[in-house]
C-alpha cells in the first residue's frame, strides 16, 4: 500500500518529531550538521534557521514530520543555483519516500523560487542510497569533487548531481 507523503512548512510544535530523526546518529552521519542531543538546541534551530529559510519543508506522513528537505539558493551572482538537502527517519528508509519527496520538491521549487535555474545535490561519495534517490528523481550525475567538504573532522569526496529548470 503506497504511503501518502506531503511536504509542509515546519512549526515550532514539530520539535519532538524533528528530534526523532535529527537526534539519530544513523541519520545524521551523512549530514553536515551534528546530531541533535538537546531539545532546546533543536527548538533554536527551528526558530532561527528553518522558519526564516527560503525553502525548507517537513516531509510528512499523516501530517507528522518524518524528515526534512530544503533547497538553499546561492548568494549574489550564484543565486540562480540552489542546493538540495534532505534527511529522513531511518524507520522510513528504503520505501521510496526520499525519492518521492525530492520529486515533489522539484515540481514546485522552480515555480516558487523563480530566479533558480539549477539545483545541485552534493552527496558524500560513500552514500550510495542518497545517490540513487537523486538519480531516481531525475538528477544527472556530473562528477566527483575530491576532498570537497571538511565535515566532522575529515575531508570528504562529494558526488555532484544536478537538475535544471527547462521552462
Amino acid at each position: 500500500m503506497p504511503i501518502d507523503i506531503t511536504l509542509r512548512s515546519f512549526e515550532l510544535s514539530d520539535v519532538d518529531y524533528f528530534m526523532a530523526w535529527a537526534g539519530d546518529a544513523k541519520v545524521t552521519q551523512y549530514c553536515r550538521w551534528d546530531t541533535y542531543t538537546s531539545r532546546n538546541d533543536a527548538l533554536d534551530f527551528l526558530k532561527e534557521v528553518i522558519v526564516s529559510h527560503p525553502w525548507y519543508r517537513a516531509i510528512c506522513v499523516d501530517d507528522r514530520p518524518i524528515g526534512s528537505i530544503y533547497v538553499m539558493p546561492g548568494m549574489g551572482k550564484d543565486q540562480r543555483r540552489g542546493e538540495i538537502g534532505y534527511a529522513l527517519s531511518a524507520k522510513y528508509w528504503g520505501k521510496g519516500i526520499a525519492t518521492e519527496a525530492v520529486k515533489m520538491a522539484m515540481a514546485c521549487v522552480f515555480k516558487e523560487l523563480k530566479f533558480l535555474e539549477r539545483v545541485e545535490g552534493l552527496v558524500y561519495a560513500e552514500n550510495k542510497p542518497s545517490q540513487r534517490v537523486l538519480e531516481k528523481a531525475g538528477f544527472v550525475r556530473e562528477g566527483v569533487l575530491r576532498k570537497y567538504f571538511f565535515v566532522k573532522g575529515e575531508s570528504r569526496d562529494i558526488v555532484v548531481y544536478s537538475v535544471v529548470d527547462t521552462n
